[in-house]
């Protein structure tokens, strides 16, 4: 199916379904979206406070990433992270990181079971769910992927963000920023919201972060980064940005990218589906080919504003 036989206002016919598997007695929950004949599969794993409905924008089927990717030809899967979902009472044994990625693609082959793969398993990661999502990558196993999507990250918070006047800072601040970039109903994540684990806390955080840089040395996959034009969570200047990108030294293809429009929630907000239909062109060319096949190191204009 080529871009031009897509009619976005269909894109809510097809229903993503709830999916769950056991894995060493430990439940993954999480959303599935098949497609007829698949291209390729899209793992999509979540941010913090929140779960797999992140990527079926709650009452806006235009938006959705399951729908959009089901109907260009992307059987989707999005997990719910390890203490998220189903799997929220088990939040306190996920602290070695190992075991969550072992979860995550046991999860995945469970889940997907004998249905079609296409071409192999592309990797969609925002916010805090970018870390598990390099962690698979820079994992051996990592090496058969197709390629890697990272929406709403980076190197560095930014702590110097400014707030607007009689107000003090706050988890909305910065990830609501600006608050006409979404649904209404949305904005503050009551609709989609979910407790965040004990493993997700800030000191660990930290040393995810200490760790980061070598993670990322060992992925060896194309790589396409976004970052909202609004992002409030990390910096965005042209230094930082680079640096982030510039930390995944292995990769055979950088692609860094800002969305017009779009703060730190790029699924949620109404330019979703224009970052989704960038996020499936950087699939696609992993799926041909395109994104490996020279090995260079290409870097996209991440100043663009």
């Amino acid at each position: 199916m080529t871009l031009s036989e897509f009619d976005l206002r269909e894109v809510g016919d097809d229903q993503p379904h709830p999916v769950i598997t056991r894995i060493d007695g430990i439940a993954i929950s999480g959303l599935l979206a098949q497609a007829r004949e698949p291209r390729a599969v899209l793992v999509a794993l979540h941010g913090g406070q929140t779960t797999s409905v992140y990527f079926d924008c709650p009452g806006h089927p235009r938006l959705s990433l399951l729908r959009t990717a089901a109907r260009l030809g992307y059987t989707t899967l999005a997990l719910d992270r390890p203490g998220y979902g189903a799997g929220a009472k088990h939040s306190r044994g996920m602290a070695d990181p190992r075991r969550r990625v072992d979860l995550m693609y046991a999860a995945t082959d469970a889940m997907l079971g004998s249905l079609p793969r296409g071409k192999g398993v592309f990797l969609l990661a925002h916010s805090a769910g970018c870390e598990l999502a390099v962690r698979m990558a820079a994992d051996a196993r990592g090496a058969h992927l197709l390629g890697m999507e990272l929406g709403g990250s980076g190197a560095e918070p930014n702590l110097g963000s400014p707030v607007p006047p009689g107000q003090t800072p706050n988890v909305r601040h910065l990830v609501w920023h600006p608050e006409d970039a979404y649904p209404p109903e949305l904005v503050g994540g009551s609709v989609i919201g979910a407790p965040r684990p004990e493993h997700e806390s800030i000191a660990a955080h930290l040393r995810s972060r200490e760790e980061f840089p070598d993670l990322a040395a060992r992925v060896r996959i194309p790589l396409h980064i976004t970052i909202g034009e609004h992002e409030r969570v990390w910096r965005t200047d042209e230094q930082a940005l680079n640096a982030y990108a510039g930390m995944f030294t292995a990769a055979p293809r950088r692609i860094l990218e800002m969305q017009r429009g779009a703060g730190h929630n790029l699924s949620l907000g109404h330019t979703a589906t224009a970052y989704h239909l960038k996020a499936l062109a950087f699939a696609e060319e992993c799926v041909t080919g395109v994104a490996g096949g020279s090995g260079r190191n290409v870097t996209g204009d991440a100043g663009d504003r």
